[in-house]
Protein backbone atom coordinates (compact mmCIF):
# COMPACT_ATOMS: atom_id res chain seq x y z
CA UNK A 1 0.00 0.00 0.00
CA UNK A 2 2.66 2.54 1.02
CA UNK A 3 4.36 1.93 -3.01
CA UNK A 4 1.13 2.93 -4.38
CA UNK A 5 0.24 5.60 -2.42
CA UNK A 6 4.34 7.37 -2.89
CA UNK A 7 3.43 6.06 -6.51
CA UNK A 8 0.08 8.44 -6.67
CA UNK A 9 2.15 11.07 -5.16
CA UNK A 10 4.68 11.10 -7.06
CA UNK A 11 2.70 11.12 -10.34
CA UNK A 12 0.76 13.77 -8.92
CA UNK A 13 3.32 16.12 -8.30
CA UNK A 14 5.00 14.98 -11.92
CA UNK A 15 1.66 16.29 -13.58
CA UNK A 16 1.53 19.43 -11.02
CA UNK A 17 4.60 21.35 -13.48
CA UNK A 18 2.63 20.70 -16.44
CA UNK A 19 -0.31 22.14 -15.50
CA UNK A 20 1.12 25.40 -14.66
CA UNK A 21 3.35 25.37 -17.68
CA UNK A 22 0.20 25.82 -20.36
CA UNK A 23 1.02 28.49 -21.99
CA UNK A 24 -2.40 30.48 -22.47
CA UNK A 25 -2.72 33.24 -25.72
CA UNK A 26 -3.66 36.87 -24.41
CA UNK A 27 -3.21 40.29 -25.92
CA UNK A 28 -2.89 43.61 -23.91
CA UNK A 29 -3.09 47.15 -25.70
CA UNK A 30 -1.90 50.36 -23.68
CA UNK A 31 1.25 52.66 -23.50
CA UNK A 32 5.16 51.75 -23.69
CA UNK A 33 6.03 52.88 -20.02
CA UNK A 34 9.50 51.64 -20.13
CA UNK A 35 11.78 48.70 -22.43
CA UNK A 36 14.43 48.04 -20.61
CA UNK A 37 16.53 45.89 -22.79
CA UNK A 38 18.99 44.47 -20.42
CA UNK A 39 16.22 42.52 -18.64
CA UNK A 40 14.78 42.18 -21.85
CA UNK A 41 11.01 43.07 -19.70
CA UNK A 42 9.17 45.61 -21.00
CA UNK A 43 6.20 47.23 -19.09
CA UNK A 44 2.76 48.66 -20.48
CA UNK A 45 0.21 50.62 -18.84
CA UNK A 46 -3.01 50.15 -20.27
CA UNK A 47 -6.24 53.00 -20.23
CA UNK A 48 -7.37 51.54 -16.43
CA UNK A 49 -3.86 52.43 -15.42
CA UNK A 50 -2.53 48.98 -14.72
CA UNK A 51 1.04 48.29 -15.28
CA UNK A 52 1.56 44.66 -17.54
CA UNK A 53 5.53 43.75 -17.73
CA UNK A 54 6.12 41.33 -20.73
CA UNK A 55 9.29 39.29 -20.72
CA UNK A 56 10.66 39.72 -24.53
CA UNK A 57 13.32 37.27 -26.34
CA UNK A 58 14.60 36.93 -29.50
CA UNK A 59 11.96 35.36 -31.16
CA UNK A 60 9.49 38.15 -30.20
CA UNK A 61 7.75 39.45 -33.30
CA UNK A 62 7.89 43.21 -33.28
CA UNK A 63 5.09 45.09 -36.30
CA UNK A 64 5.22 48.18 -37.06
CA UNK A 65 8.25 49.85 -35.43
CA UNK A 66 11.61 51.10 -36.85
CA UNK A 67 14.20 48.53 -37.38
CA UNK A 68 17.00 51.38 -37.41
CA UNK A 69 16.83 52.25 -33.62
CA UNK A 70 17.30 48.61 -32.26
CA UNK A 71 20.85 49.32 -31.22
CA UNK A 72 19.27 52.14 -28.95
CA UNK A 73 19.70 51.78 -25.31
CA UNK A 74 16.24 52.86 -24.66
CA UNK A 75 14.21 51.10 -27.26
CA UNK A 76 13.15 47.35 -28.67
CA UNK A 77 13.07 46.97 -32.28
CA UNK A 78 12.17 50.98 -32.24
CA UNK A 79 10.37 50.81 -29.64
CA UNK A 80 10.17 53.55 -26.34
CA UNK A 81 8.58 55.11 -24.18
CA UNK A 82 5.25 56.31 -25.12
CA UNK A 83 4.55 54.17 -27.98
CA UNK A 84 0.77 52.96 -28.09
CA UNK A 85 1.74 48.81 -28.73
CA UNK A 86 -0.82 45.73 -28.89
CA UNK A 87 1.29 43.04 -26.90
CA UNK A 88 0.54 39.06 -27.39
CA UNK A 89 1.75 37.23 -24.68
CA UNK A 90 1.56 33.62 -23.09
CA UNK A 91 1.70 33.21 -19.16
CA UNK A 92 3.52 30.58 -18.12
CA UNK A 93 2.70 30.11 -14.03
CA UNK A 94 3.09 33.77 -13.25
CA UNK A 95 5.80 35.21 -16.37
CA UNK A 96 4.52 36.85 -19.09
CA UNK A 97 6.30 36.47 -22.50
CA UNK A 98 5.78 38.76 -25.16
CA UNK A 99 5.28 37.05 -28.72
CA UNK A 100 4.06 39.65 -30.75
CA UNK A 101 4.38 43.45 -29.85
CA UNK A 102 1.91 45.38 -32.93
CA UNK A 103 3.11 49.53 -32.73
CA UNK A 104 -0.49 50.63 -33.19
CA UNK A 105 0.16 54.54 -32.89
CA UNK A 106 0.29 56.78 -35.94
CA UNK A 107 3.80 55.56 -36.45
CA UNK A 108 2.90 51.94 -36.10
CA UNK A 109 1.15 49.62 -38.32
CA UNK A 110 -1.81 51.36 -40.95
CA UNK A 111 -5.24 51.49 -39.62
CA UNK A 112 -8.43 51.05 -41.33
CA UNK A 113 -11.69 51.74 -40.06
CA UNK A 114 -15.01 50.33 -40.92
CA UNK A 115 -18.04 48.20 -40.48
CA UNK A 116 -17.61 44.31 -39.99
CA UNK A 117 -18.85 42.33 -42.95
CA UNK A 118 -17.59 38.57 -42.28
CA UNK A 119 -14.83 36.74 -39.97
CA UNK A 120 -13.99 33.40 -40.53
CA UNK A 121 -11.50 32.43 -37.94
CA UNK A 122 -11.05 29.28 -39.92
CA UNK A 123 -9.46 30.77 -42.57
CA UNK A 124 -8.41 33.35 -40.67
CA UNK A 125 -9.66 36.12 -42.90
CA UNK A 126 -12.02 38.69 -42.07
CA UNK A 127 -13.77 41.35 -44.32
CA UNK A 128 -15.11 45.18 -43.79
CA UNK A 129 -16.45 47.53 -45.66
CA UNK A 130 -15.14 50.99 -45.02
CA UNK A 131 -16.58 54.12 -45.34
CA UNK A 132 -16.03 54.65 -49.42
CA UNK A 133 -18.01 51.97 -49.63
CA UNK A 134 -15.40 49.82 -50.82
CA UNK A 135 -14.87 46.10 -49.21
CA UNK A 136 -11.63 45.09 -47.99
CA UNK A 137 -10.26 41.79 -47.20
CA UNK A 138 -7.62 40.64 -44.66
CA UNK A 139 -5.75 38.07 -43.76
CA UNK A 140 -5.94 37.78 -40.05
CA UNK A 141 -2.39 36.53 -38.35
CA UNK A 142 -2.97 33.41 -35.67
CA UNK A 143 -2.86 36.08 -32.82
CA UNK A 144 -5.50 38.92 -34.04
CA UNK A 145 -7.96 35.27 -35.19
CA UNK A 146 -7.17 34.00 -31.71
CA UNK A 147 -6.85 37.15 -28.86
CA UNK A 148 -8.43 40.24 -30.79
CA UNK A 149 -11.70 38.67 -31.78
CA UNK A 150 -12.77 36.96 -28.70
CA UNK A 151 -15.46 39.47 -27.60
CA UNK A 152 -17.08 39.18 -31.72
CA UNK A 153 -18.85 36.30 -32.22
CA UNK A 154 -19.36 33.76 -35.24
CA UNK A 155 -22.44 36.36 -36.15
CA UNK A 156 -20.71 39.42 -35.34
CA UNK A 157 -23.21 42.05 -35.89
CA UNK A 158 -23.33 43.22 -39.66
CA UNK A 159 -23.26 47.00 -38.26
CA UNK A 160 -20.15 46.80 -35.53
CA UNK A 161 -17.45 49.01 -36.21
CA UNK A 162 -14.07 48.22 -36.07
CA UNK A 163 -10.34 49.32 -36.32
CA UNK A 164 -7.94 47.21 -38.06
CA UNK A 165 -4.22 47.53 -37.44
CA UNK A 166 -2.47 46.07 -40.68
CA UNK A 167 0.62 45.56 -42.40
CA UNK A 168 1.41 44.93 -46.05
CA UNK A 169 2.79 41.89 -46.58
CA UNK A 170 3.23 40.10 -50.35
CA UNK A 171 0.46 42.01 -51.86
CA UNK A 172 -1.74 41.12 -48.90
CA UNK A 173 -3.54 43.21 -46.41
CA UNK A 174 -2.35 41.21 -43.23
CA UNK A 175 -4.18 42.05 -39.75
CA UNK A 176 -2.37 42.18 -36.51
CA UNK A 177 -5.07 42.94 -34.53
CA UNK A 178 -8.71 44.64 -34.62
CA UNK A 179 -10.76 45.87 -31.78
CA UNK A 180 -14.23 47.45 -31.66
CA UNK A 181 -15.15 51.18 -32.02
CA UNK A 182 -17.21 52.54 -29.70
Amino acid sequence: MFKSVTLAVALAFLGLPAAYAQDVAHAVEGTVKTVDAATRIIVVKTADGTDHAFHFTGHTAVHGAEATATGAKDTFHGLKDGSEVVVHYTTNGTERTAAEVDRVDKDGLKASEGTLKSIDRGARTMTIKTKDGTEQTYRLTKNAAVDAGKDMGKGADRTERVTVYYSDEAGHKVAHFFKRVF
